[in-house]
């Protein structure tokens, strides 16, 4: 009985190992398969997310060339157009300032001596006639410094003489302004033979009307500040005064005052000349002109403010009338004729 015990016992023993031994070897295949599932499933879904990404990357590199290629295409054509308008511009300046030889009948090649030279005989006769002029009118200084005091004459408007010599230094100050408005003429003759060898044929058919052009409105605003602006501003001051102190002025200032706005209401009324020199150059067109009326209008009133001695608002508005009035005749004038 105890030996058959223990071989049951043993058979029993090994009946569980014989059992695993026959079931090991058919779980491990099923472990394996489910490993081998997942593992293909991660690797088909790492292949899906590397296409994705690849074509991701592929479409955002043909979006970037795409978008790259039309920019640059931009970017190139407009410093093209730039370059055009810059070229169109430049071009006129350049012929301007370089004319070709065929259009300077008068061209000869000098050295820098030789036009140093030429300046200096032109400067000597300038300086030449304004001298005599001066001595001229210092003749008459007397009579010069009568015919400026009559626009207040009538006022009752008394001059002193405020220091010894006031009256001696006055005169000379009046002789030189008036020996430099006769002697113009000669200075403007020098200038003009001083720059003509340089000038083409189409600009010396305009020499000729900007000259004139430029005398008689020079002339215009001296005898428009004579006769409109002078009497307006010493009236205003004359009547401010009435009744509370008594006009006296000094002979120096009151000449200083009447001078000097004679002098720069001449030289703001070239404003036309300018306008046109700009426009035959090809700087500025009419249209361009034009279209800036308004900023015109602040920088008359400015420069009326500038140029008048007297800081009283009418004067600066009588200036600043036909300041407006000639810019706007200078520019219709460029608009006309073509720039």
């Amino acid at each position: 009985m105890g030996s058959t015990g223990c071989a049951s016992i043993s058979n029993l023993h090994l009946i569980p190992n014989r059992s695993h031994k026959r079931l090991g070897p058919q779980l491990a295949p099923a472990h394996c398969s489910r490993r081998r599932r997942l593992e293909l499933s991660g690797l088909r879904s790492r292949r899906r997310l590397r296409s994705d990404v690849v074509c991701s990357a592929v479409d955002d590199d043909l979006r970037e060339k795409e978008f790259g290629a039309g920019l640059g295409s931009a970017v190139e054509d407009r410093p093209d157009e730039v370059d055009e308008s810059k070229e169109e511009e430049g071009s006129s300046i350049y012929n301007f300032l370089y004319p070709s030889q065929e259009l300077l009948p008068d061209d000869k090649e000098m050295s820098i001596f030789d036009h140093l030279e030429e300046l200096r005989q032109r400067l000597f006769v300038s300086v030449a006639a304004v001298g005599v002029a001066m001595l001229g009118c210092f003749a008459v200084s007397k009579d010069l410094i009568v015919f400026l005091e009559a626009p207040v004459k009538t006022q009752g408007v008394k001059f002193l003489q405020l220091a010894p010599g006031e009256f001696f230094f006055t005169t000379l100050k009046v002789s030189g302004y008036c020996g430099l408005l006769l002697g113009s003429p000669v200075i403007l003759y020098e200038i003009i033979a001083f720059v003509l060898p340089g000038l083409t044929r189409d600009e010396r058919k305009f020499l000729g009307p900007i000259v004139l052009g430029s005398s008689v409105l020079f002339y215009a605003g001296i005898s428009f500040s004579y006769f409109v602006l002078v009497p307006a501003a010493l009236n205003f001051f004359v009547t401010y005064a009435e009744g509370v102190v008594e006009s006296l002025w000094s002979i120096d200032q009151y000449f200083e005052f009447v001078l000097v706005l004679l002098f720069s209401t001449g030289l703001s009324f070239q404003v036309p000349v300018i306008q046109v020199l700009l426009g035959q150059v090809g700087l500025v067109s009419g249209d361009q002109m034009l279209s800036i009326w308004r900023y015109v209008v602040v920088g008359a009133v400015v420069v009326a403010a500038v140029l008048t001695p007297s800081t009283d608002p009418l004067t600066q508005c009588l200036l600043a009338a036909p300041l407006l009035g000639l810019y706007l005749g200078g520019a219709w004038l460029v608009k006309l004729s073509g720039r």
